[in-house]
């Protein structure tokens, strides 16, 4: 299959790091994931949204921020990436941050996977606004609200960039990668009951 027109995620990569799974059944079995409808992902939106219009700033006590730049739709073509960042910071060091939204509660560390995400939205903002970033921010908004700082390295951006090798190549040959994870992952998984593993 061809990936000339394919641009990857954030969301594909935290899927990816679940389990590489996920890109085979959304991009060659063309069987999409409904995220969207799992308990978790909906309360978390509605929550999130409701705490924005009561009382806008309620996170952003948590940071100390220049400005805020608002949600923003990035893309880039070099990079194969396209999202939509929650938030964008402007920090005091004339640098820009991501913030990403979580309907999590903070397990004492920020997952792999997250990192992943905050690092694609990092990539995006360094080529699309030409500023440096150096951290990025989760807000974990479920039983109170946690806001955790994430370091962009250099090793964080290869790690994105080696994913998105890999998911393309998932694409291209078309061929159905082994399960890499735990298998009690498979319990909360969208494809269970269609995987065989």
């Amino acid at each position: 299959m061809s990936t000339s027109s394919i641009k990857i995620t954030p969301s594909h990569l935290l899927s990816y790091y679940f389990c590489p799974r996920f890109i085979w059944f959304i991009y060659v079995l063309s069987i999409p994931e409904y995220e969207e409808r799992r308990y978790k992902v909906q309360k978390g939106l509605e929550i999130h949204e409701s705490r924005l219009k009561n009382n806008p700033d309620y996170l952003w006590k948590k940071i100390s921020v220049q400005k805020r730049l608002g949600k923003a739709s990035l893309q880039s073509d070099t990079l194969r990436l396209s999202g939509i960042a929650d938030d964008i910071a402007a920090l005091k060091d004339g640098s820009l941050a991501p913030v990403d939204f979580k309907w999590a509660v903070y397990p004492d560390y920020v997952y792999p996977g997250h990192r992943m995400q905050i690092g694609a939205y990092g990539l995006l903002i360094e080529e699309i606004y030409q500023k440096p970033v150096h951290f990025g921010y989760i807000f974990y908004i479920r039983d109170g609200s946690k806001v955790v700082e994430v370091p962009i390295t250099a090793d964080l951006k290869k790690r994105v960039m080696d994913s998105i090798d890999n998911i393309l190549k998932i694409i291209e040959e078309e061929t159905l990668p082994p399960i890499k994870q735990k298998k009690i992952r498979c319990l909360d998984c969208t494809y269970r009951n269609i995987c065989v593993f």
